[in-house]
């Protein structure tokens, strides 16, 4: 099984993807924390995790890990130098990281609108933090997946989205079918080295992926 390391494991878009990932028959979750009081929620799942924190030192997080889920984010809600620090450095060192470690694919969770963030006046720092770190992950020569999903609720996730490099509209997506969306490009050959942007939509999750990829 290959050991996927999910940073930002605590979020809410993290922890479904540990709950995806824990069951299943191809991929190991390792939950990535930043104190050992969040240790017990993961022990109680019989999911292994590692203390790291994005502000600081993160290569010892990477041993033995196959691929990596970046799930972390400020979310546009605190301020700009948090988002620096999370959403552009903090991915900045784990890919560099990453690198390092010859990490096999990075799957990166963005958002809409970070292809051109002026567009969007409130969330513009949050936006630009996150397209300085999308393109620095294509420039690092690491295979990657970025994921660009609409305004995300928490709706139950009916797994029908509907998936395009641009999709040149805006609207929703559930949590659970993000985490699904960022679970499934695990697989190989699915999304390599591919950006999209993800809406709710009327076709299954895996059909559009596989879709993407041709």
């Amino acid at each position: 099984m290959e050991k996927i390391l999910i940073v930002g494991a605590t979020g809410q878009t993290g922890k479904r993807v540990i709950e995806i990932l824990n069951n299943s028959k191809s991929f190991e979750p390792v939950a990535m924390i930043r104190d050992e009081e969040q240790k017990e929620e993961f022990d109680d799942m019989d999911v292994k995790w590692v203390l790291a924190d994005l502000e600081n030192e993160v290569d010892h997080a990477l041993k033995g890990i196959d691929k990596i889920i970046f799930a972390a984010g400020s979310g546009g809600s605190t301020g700009d130098d948090k988002t620096l620090a999370v959403d552009q450095e903090g991915a900045i060192k784990m890919i560099n990281a990453a690198k390092k470690a010859k990490i096999k694919k990075f799957i990166m969770l963005s958002s809409m609108g970070a292809d051109d963030p002026s567009q969007y006046k409130k969330l513009e720092s949050y936006l630009a933090a996150k397209k300085r770190a999308d393109e620095y992950l294509i420039e690092s020569g690491v295979p990657y997946t970025i994921v660009r999903p609409g305004t995300l609720n928490d709706d139950l996730g009916l797994a029908k989205v509907k998936l395009a490099e641009k999709l040149n509209e805006k609207g929703e997506i559930s949590r659970d079918d993000v985490a699904f969306i960022l679970a499934m490009s695990l697989a190989d050959p699915l999304v390599n080295n591919k950006t999209f942007e993800a809406l709710e939509g009327d076709k299954p999750i895996k059909a559009s992926l596989i879709e993407l990829s041709r």
